[in-house]
């Protein structure tokens, strides 16, 4: 059983910056495959970002790519998500997941983490 902690969300400027961190319980933490996803109400969750266990292999989606950078310490257990540039859009509800695998390949979709999140909103005004 992994339990996981958000932290970081809050109210930004369209054009500012932020750090979200997620810290994770347990002893195995580097055993995970650990994504970012978000969602606004009445959408479907939408992936964001991914990092295998090593932190050697990333994957974006394609609306935050080059402004997002998701990050890990294993030593931490924690996962962290700098957002920069951010725009109105990126106003969501964001959520940490876990999926007990070392793939190296991204994991972009809900179904296939076992860990969730009780999510961090993150509001950008314009």
């Amino acid at each position: 059983q992994v339990q996981l902690v958000e932290s970081g969300g809050g109210l930004v400027q369209a054009g500012g910056s932020l750090r979200l961190s997620c810290a994770a319980s347990g002893r195995t933490f580097s055993l995970y495959y650990m994504g970012w996803f978000r969602q606004a109400p009445d959408k479907e969750r939408e992936f964001v970002a991914g990092i295998n266990w090593s932190g050697g292999n990333t994957g974006y989606a394609d609306s935050v790519k080059g402004r997002f950078t998701i990050s890990r310490d294993n030593a931490k257990n924690t996962v962290y998500q700098r957002m920069n540039s951010l725009k109105p859009e990126d106003t969501d509800v964001y959520y940490c997941a876990a999926r007990r695998s070392r793939q190296f390949a991204a994991a972009r979709m809900a179904h296939e983490y076992d860990y969730w999140g009780q999510g961090t909103q993150v509001t950008v005004a314009s």
